[in-house]
């Protein structure tokens, strides 16, 4: 998730132009805020941040073919646990990757929407300073 609002943050910095022209500006911040809510519900405190990798033992095979991660979610076989990040169980390259994906995130909020960009930019120096080891 972080990965992609990243992502498509950069692309709306980069590009506002261009997306605006075709009348599509409107809908690339929808999917932003969707991707940042999920993050902030994520980060329940200071010190947590919740997140979900798929890990590293699925088997190649399932690529092959089909993605395990394509599709319904509910057809989806592969296990999705979830992990609790805090300083006593850390996971710095997801925090690290959230905090990004939030302060991009800002970024792109800070003309449109200042108090949802204010929240992101603290939730991401949050997660970034309390989680990131």
């Amino acid at each position: 998730m972080a990965f992609s609002v990243s992502l498509l943050s950069w692309a709306a910095v980069e590009y506002k132009k261009e997306i605006s022209a075709i009348n599509q500006l409107g809908f690339l911040l929808l999917a932003i805020r969707w991707g940042t809510n999920f993050i902030l519900k994520a980060h329940t405190s200071s010190t947590t941040l919740y997140t979900q990798v798929l890990p590293f033992s699925i088997p190649y095979q399932g690529w092959k073919q089909r993605s395990p991660m394509l599709g319904a979610p509910e057809d989806m076989d592969t296990p999705r646990t979830l992990y609790k990040i805090t300083s006593g169980s850390p996971g710095s390259q997801v925090a690290a990757d959230s905090a990004a994906a939030l302060a991009a995130a800002s970024i792109v909020f800070k003309g449109v929407d200042s108090n949802y960009s204010a929240r992101l930019l603290s939730h991401s120096k949050s997660v970034r300073t309390k989680l990131v080891l």
